[in-house]
């Protein structure tokens, strides 16, 4: 299995941006132990942070050619972008939308994700751990 983990706006700065909310590590090290699972699994992984909406539509473009799931952190596109909403409803491969925090503890404007309802399935509010849980995820439903 072939998966695509793209990370939106702000990610790149995990380990420094706000801790509080997004805890102390890495993306790096998220991609790491996201590495080390994919090799127990056997799958292949793909990485990509971008802070451009354009380009996360590309890369889910592209994915619905190379790719059998989608691991998605679209940051602060989950709550507004309807061009990413449109771009995964319209590839038919699983995306996980995946969060750091618990969306819905946060400012009000975070409370709704306008990408969900096009998503397999959500996991949010469990730190670097909700990577982990959406490949777990895409094991039970590739069952």
């Amino acid at each position: 299995m072939r998966v695509l983990v793209i990370n939106g706006p702000n990610l790149n700065l995990l380990g420094e941006r706000n801790p509080a909310h997004y805890g102390t590590m890495s993306l790096s090290a998220i991609e790491h132990r996201m590495e080390e699972r994919a090799l127990e699994y056997g799958w292949k992984m793909e990485f990509h942070q971008t802070n451009h909406e354009g380009e996360i539509i590309d890369l889910l473009h592209g994915a619905r050619i190379d790719c059998d799931a989608v691991i998605l952190n679209a940051g602060a596109y989950t709550h507004y972008s309807y061009a990413i909403r449109d771009a995964i409803e319209a590839i038919r491969i699983p995306v996980i939308e995946v969060h750091l925090s618990n969306i819905h503890a946060r400012d009000e404007f975070r409370h709704t994700s306008v990408i969900a309802p096009v998503c397999r399935g959500s996991i949010i509010g469990f730190g670097a751990a909700s990577y982990i849980l959406a490949m777990e995820a895409l094991v039970e439903i590739n069952d």
